[in-house]
Order: C-alpha cells, then structure tokens, then sequence
C-alpha cells in the first residue's frame, strides 16, 4: 500500500465520519451519552489534521499513529475502544498484508478490543460488527470486498433487537431495545467506507 492510497482511505474514512456525525448523535442520544457523534467527529478531524506526517509512514506505524490520536481525543468509551482496535492491528499487521495476515491481525484486534471492553458479542456493542466481519476474514474465499461491507451492515442492523448489556445503554434494560447500537453503526460505516475506498482504487 503506498502513501496516495493510504492518504485516500484515511481521508474517506474521517470525511464520511465527520459527515455522519449527526446521525451517530442521534443514535446514541436514544440509549447512550448522546456524544457518540461528536466525539468521533472530534477523533477524526484530530487524525486529518496530521493526515500527511501519517500517510507518510509505513502502514503499521500509520495505524498506530491513528489509534494514538483516537485514545487522545474520542473520550469516552468509543476513544479507548476505536483506539485500541487501530493500535492492535498496527502492531500486527506487516507492513505489506495478504488476505491471511489481513484476517490474522483484525482477529488480534477483535481479541484485543474484547479484552479492552470486557465485553463478548451480543451484548449491543461494537463487537456485534468486528465479530462477523472477523469471521468472515478468517473464513477466507472471499466473493469480494464488498461482501465485507454487507456484512458489517447487517451486523449493525442486527443489533437493534439486542438488549444492551454494557456500557451506559445497559443501564436502560429492556427500553435499549429497538435501537441502533452507535458504536457498531460507526464501525460498519467505517467497514463500508474502506471497503468502497479500495474497490475505486482498483478501476
């Protein structure tokens, strides 16, 4: 992956991020804090800022330098968790990844966010999108990468019927219920984003 490539998908990412912040408000002004938006909008716009000094860098070292900069600035739950999940897949992640290192690292990842969290899947939180999207990966055999970002949709769609048990939505019970969870919503925009991203790179 060169710089140019790199420079685009972290630029798609935080500009669509940024562009959705609202909804992701919205989502989680229903069974959360309310700022789920507005602090990953700030998480981004932190990493544009230095889009071009990470770019420039290899990509584990350009994924580091992103969680970094979530940690600092997301807060809340999202910050330790989005960050946690960027700075794992930047140490195991080889600076040029086949689809097996690919699936290797995002399980390390899905593994290391759990641990973060103490949190499993089915418990309305982001892992209800990294979990499948990591099966999947493992699986291998992939149709295309597109696949991925159905995926991560349909996970997020999924988590509406689920009954929040961490985090601030637990404390809502059964009224979690029929909502969104936020964090996997932006994960799944993110997922499909990427997913877009790479597949224009290709024509």
């Amino acid at each position: 992956m060169d710089s140019g490539l790199l420079r685009q998908l972290i630029g798609e990412v935080g500009q669509t991020v940024i562009a959705r912040s609202e909804h992701l408000t919205d989502l989680d002004q229903a069974i959360g804090d309310g700022d789920h938006g507005i602090n990953m909008k700030r998480g981004c716009e932190a990493v544009l800022a230095e889009i071009d000094s990470i770019a420039a860098k290899p990509l584990p070292e350009a994924l580091r330098a992103i969680g970094t900069q979530l940690v600092m600035t997301v807060g809340g739950a999202s910050g330790p968790l989005y960050g946690t999940l960027c700075l794992s897949l930047g140490k195991a992640l080889p600076a040029e990844p086949d689809a097996q290192a690919v699936a290797a690292a995002v399980a390390t990842a899905l593994a290391a966010v759990q641990a973060r969290g103490k949190s499993e899947r089915g418990q309305k939180t982001l892992l209800d999108v990294l979990g499948p999207v990591s099966d999947r990966l493992s699986a291998g055999n992939l149709n295309s990468l597109t696949e991925l970002a159905e995926i991560a949709n349909e996970a997020a769609t999924a988590t509406i019927p689920l009954q929040a048990t961490r985090g601030r939505a637990s404390f809502l019970g059964e009224r979690s219920i029929g909502h969104m969870d936020p964090g996997a919503c932006s994960l799944a925009l993110i997922i499909e984003t990427l997913v877009t991203s790479l597949e224009g790179s290709k024509k």
